[in-house]
């Protein structure tokens, strides 16, 4: 079995609407996008000879994904109040509503699908809150 690795960072701010502590509060991170991506043959033939898959077709991929939440607001759908929803809009700042909780665990879920949905041969996908802190989402067969 081969493995193959690739991660791309994006700096946002969410909140968790409902919770006890902290993280109740608007705060920021630097997310990373970590997948990892499986095959058991190297392709045999053409340019990609003795690749699993492309580097540069699956960094592609997990930057473009990662460049799509960066310096965002993200929050859960029905976490804002309209009126507060209705000033962050009017201000222009970039705002990407989820339908669930932006927690590293729904992430790293919705993340692996997004790649999957691409064709990828995608194994798991890793999202780190922090350096520290992660959250891993895969399907095993």
């Amino acid at each position: 079995m081969y493995y193959l690795k690739t991660s791309a960072a994006f700096d946002s701010a969410h909140f968790l609407a409902g919770y006890e502590g902290k993280c109740a509060n608007i705060h920021g991170h630097r997310w990373i996008i970590e997948a990892t991506f499986n095959g058991d043959e190297l392709r045999s033939s053409g340019t990609k000879r003795g690749m699993l898959i492309d580097f540069s077709d699956i960094k592609y991929e997990i930057r473009r994904l990662a460049q799509s939440f960066d310096h965002a607001l993200i929050y859960e759908s029905g976490s804002l109040k309209p009126t507060t929803l209705a000033a962050l809009q009017e201000e222009d700042f970039l705002l990407i509503e989820v339908p669930f909780r932006p927690t590293a665990e729904n992430f790293a879920e919705y993340f692996y699908n997004i790649i999957n949905k691409k064709g990828l041969p995608v194994k798991s996908v890793a999202v780190y809150e922090t350096p520290e802190n992660c959250a891993l989402y895969e399907v095993t067969p």
